[in-house]
């Protein structure tokens, strides 16, 4: 099965895997909440006659196709939700309140489906192993680390792992990656600032955290622009500020919570140790003390192996045409593909959903994301051609 009849296969199916995104972006499920998306992926592998396990990291789904004698390759497709409310208008929307499929996972699941009806269709062309791994948790619950310490990249073992992401940043029926670090290393950030309440009239009978956590903000960003050589990379960013429920009262504490980003884990590590330092310091200075954190995950950052990339690249050209892949910088965003990168050689790649003509421009996490869902076959066919040519090129 050559790429043109890889490509014009996933064209005529492309209504089926429309119809299965539609499905899944009307009812979005939070992070280790996928029950119903796990449901609906367990069932389309039934009807495919695709063998798999479920409940791996709670709702996680491991597929298998191929006669296993020969190398194992895997693709990945996250399944969660975020915590936004949509605002896109479109005719699927979501039919829950405050939760929205907004960075594309809806799309990322419809397109690995795709690919294995594709696989299974031409199952006897797989000389090895192909792995689908349909991962929970991807937005700051480490799904990838639960998934890989579950053994999916054992028995057997996977020698090359490959995963998309949508990005209406990009054009349709374009692809964008790198080799070496396409994404940074990702932490959260909690600081809880202690002081001591009273009249908002009489401030000098009170110490104020509302004013203590203010320039602990502003002075946080001093560790980014005073601190790391201009030629490296980092980010702190507080997102969200809360305390005191009446306008006339200073409250006993404020809370600060945000994000920290490197494109090391040395210097993640490097950035958590001096945020904590310098809100403590500025809290004791100001008569409070900063309770600082770093709940959640830490995830690594993403790393593309020259090999797999080079894979990739190569396979995705055959599909989308010359000219078509992208060479990009790292961005500082994050991703848990990364965990599984950490113990196999794999490629993380960006494929564009961006269409001007539908609104399909505003990027990730955002309430009015949308994507043009006529790059999904391309998705597919992406996936089925990485896997294939991987399968020859290490046989």
């Amino acid at each position: 099965m050559n790429s043109e009849q890889i490509v014009s296969r996933a064209k005529e199916i492309q209504p089926w895997i429309v119809g299965i995104r539609r499905q899944l972006h009307q009812q979005p499920e939070l992070m280790y909440e996928e029950f119903e998306t796990s449901k609906l992926v367990q069932s389309t592998l039934d009807e495919l006659g695709i063998e798999y396990q479920s409940d791996l990291a709670i709702t996680g789904v491991l597929g298998t196709i191929g006669n296993g004698n020969g190398p194992c390759v895997a693709l990945r497709a996250d399944m969660d939700a975020l915590p936004i409310h949509e605002q896109a208008d479109v005719d699927f929307k979501s039919e829950i309140d405050g939760k929205m499929h907004a960075c594309g996972h809806d799309c990322h699941t419809a397109m690995l489906l795709g690919a294995a009806r594709l696989l299974k269709e031409n199952e006897d062309l797989i000389q090895g192993t192909v792995k689908l791994i349909f991962q929970p948790a991807e937005e700051g619950g480490a799904g990838g680390e639960k998934m890989s310490d579950e053994g999916v990249l054992e028995n057997p073992q996977v020698q090359r792992i490959f995963g998309l992401h949508v990005s209406a940043d990009l054009p349709t029926g374009t692809l964008a990656a790198r080799a070496g670090t396409l994404l940074a290393a990702a932490s959260s950030l909690k600081i809880v600032v202690h002081g001591k309440g009273g009249h908002a009239a009489m401030p000098h009978k009170s110490i104020d955290p509302v004013s203590t956590a203010a320039k602990i903000v502003v002075e946080l960003q001093t560790i980014i622009s005073r601190e790391l050589d201009p030629l490296q990379s980092g980010v702190i960013s507080v997102t969200m500020m809360h305390g005191g429920h009446a306008y006339n009262v200073i409250p006993p504490s404020m809370e600060l919570q945000g994000t920290i980003r490197s494109l090391t884990l040395d210097g993640l590590q490097h950035l958590q140790t001096r945020i904590k330092t310098v809100a403590e310091a500025i809290a004791a200075a100001n008569q409070c003390a900063a309770e600082v954190s770093f709940p959640g995950n830490d995830y690594p950052p993403t790393l593309n192996d020259e090999l797999s990339w080079a894979a990739g690249r190569a396979a995705t050209e055959e599909v989308l045409g010359e000219g078509r892949v992208i060479e990009m910088p790292p961005v500082m965003g994050g991703e848990d593909f990364a965990f599984y990168t950490q113990r196999v050689p794999g490629c993380f790649a960006f494929l564009g959903v961006g269409n001007p003509e539908l609104g399909a421009t505003y990027s990730v996490h955002h309430p009015m994301f949308k994507v043009d869902e006529e790059a999904l076959p391309y998705g597919a066919a992406i996936h089925v051609n990485c896997a294939l040519r991987t399968l020859d090129e290490l046989r």
